[in-house]
């Protein structure tokens, strides 16, 4: 009876957070996948000793941490973006949100599973590099 109800409130708010986030619509889901397999591919960097997040190249539990807080912190740009949505009866900032941080995410990934020894065409990790030396000068700015 008491698993019965905590089911039952777990799926009300999740169903709140979704509706919160401009529905379970395909986008959001990509998203919410790439983020995922993003962090699990992080663990498996960091597992090999690989990661560039720790002094160690290491698991590191504040490295950890703080990959979940950006995640949450993109989640919460999704949600004024919707918000954003709603009040101006339109559908462009949520989708342009999410389409940001696919296309980050899908970066990350493409970073992470490269350190794990996954191969790519050379025009790709040359792409990545860019790409990657770009955004560390925009972050210096």
């Amino acid at each position: 009876m008491m698993l019965d109800k905590i089911v039952k409130f777990l799926a009300l708010l999740g169903g709140a957070c979704v509706g919160a986030l401009g529905g379970w619509d395909g986008v959001l889901q990509v998203l919410l996948v790439l983020m995922a397999v993003d962090y699990a591919t992080g663990w498996a960097v960091a597992l090999r000793g690989r990661s560039g997040k720790s002094d160690t190249g290491g698991l590191d539990s504040k490295a950890g941490w703080v990959g979940l807080l950006k995640k949450g912190v993109m989640l919460l740009v999704v949600l004024v973006a919707a918000q954003l949505d709603k009040a101006m009866g339109m559908a462009v900032f949520r989708d342009a949100a999410c389409f940001f941080y696919m296309a980050n995410e899908g970066l990350s990934v493409l970073e992470n599973t490269a350190l794990l020894g996954v191969p790519y065409p050379q025009r790709l990790k040359d792409l990545l590099t860019q790409v990657k030396s770009q955004a560390d000068k925009d972050d210096e700015q």
